[in-house]
C-alpha cells in the first residue's frame, strides 16, 4: 500500500501565508457537500450537517484503503459562506443572515459509485438526520486570493474587509464567488486564539 496522503500538506491550494494575501489558481475539486442557513453557533442545522458529513467521509476513507489500496487523512472541514448583503458577513458579522455549504474534499481516485457505497455503509451503521442531504459536487473556483487567519472566527472581519475593499481592487481584480474557509485546526479541540483558518475568495480580472 502506498503511503498515507495528507492533502493539507501536499496540495498547494491549501497553503496560505499569515499576515499577507496570496493569489492562487485553484484546480477543480470534488467535495461531499451539505447546505444550511443561520448562525453556526446555535443553528441545529449546522450540527446536523457535520453529523452527516463525517460518517460518510470516514467510511469513504476506509473503503479507499480496503478496496483501492490507497489511504489518506480525511481532509479538513471547509465551508462556503455568503449573505444577500455581503457586508453582513464581512463587516456587520450578522450570523443570522448567513447561508453556508459545509464540505469535505474527496480524492480524485474515488468516483460517485464509491461515494454511493460509503453513503449506504454509513447509513447501515446508524443514519444521521441529514445523511440523504449530502451530495458529491465539483467546485470550480479558479483564480483566488487567500490568507491564513490565526485566532477566533469572530476576529476575521477586519481581514475580510481588507481583502474585499483593499487588496482585490488594488490588484485590478473583482470578487466573483462565495467566501471559502478551510479549517486547518479542529475548532472542537483548539482554543479560539489558536485556530488556523485559510480564508479564500474567488476573484476575476
Amino acid at each position: 500500500m502506498a503511503d498515507k496522503v495528507d492533502f493539507k500538506k501536499s496540495l498547494d491550494s491549501y497553503q496560505a501565508p499569515r499576515g499577507a494575501f496570496r493569489i492562487v489558481d485553484v484546480p477543480d475539486m470534488r467535495y461531499l457537500m451539505i447546505d444550511g442557513h443561520g448562525d453556526p453557533n446555535d443553528s441545529p442545522a449546522y450540527g446536523e450537517a457535520l453529523s452527516a458529513l463525517y460518517p460518510i467521509a470516514y467510511t469513504l476513507k476506509f473503503l479507499s484503503k480496503q478496496e483501492y489500496g490507497r489511504d489518506y487523512v480525511v481532509p479538513p472541514l471547509e465551508g462556503l459562506w455568503w449573505a444577500h448583503d455581503m457586508d453582513a458577513f464581512t463587516v456587520a458579522r450578522d450570523k443570522s443572515q448567513w447561508h453556508w455549504t459545509m464540505m469535505l474534499m474527496v480524492p480524485d481516485w474515488l468516483d460517485s459509485d464509491a461515494v454511493g457505497a460509503a453513503v449506504l455503509r454509513a447509513g447501515a451503521k446508524g443514519k444521521a438526520a441529514r445523511l440523504d442531504d449530502v451530495r458529491l459536487e465539483t467546485l470550480s473556483e479558479g483564480l483566488c486570493v487567500q490568507t491564513l487567519h490565526v485566532g477566533s472566527f469572530d476576529d476575521e472581519g477586519a481581514t475580510l474587509e481588507s481583502l474585499h475593499h483593499d487588496f482585490v481592487p488594488a490588484n485590478g481584480l473583482r470578487v466573483v464567488g462565495k467566501h471559502h474557509e478551510i479549517y486547518s485546526s479542529d475548532f472542537r479541540r483548539v482554543s479560539p486564539a489558536k485556530l488556523r483558518t485559510v480564508l479564500r475568495q474567488p476573484v476575476g480580472a
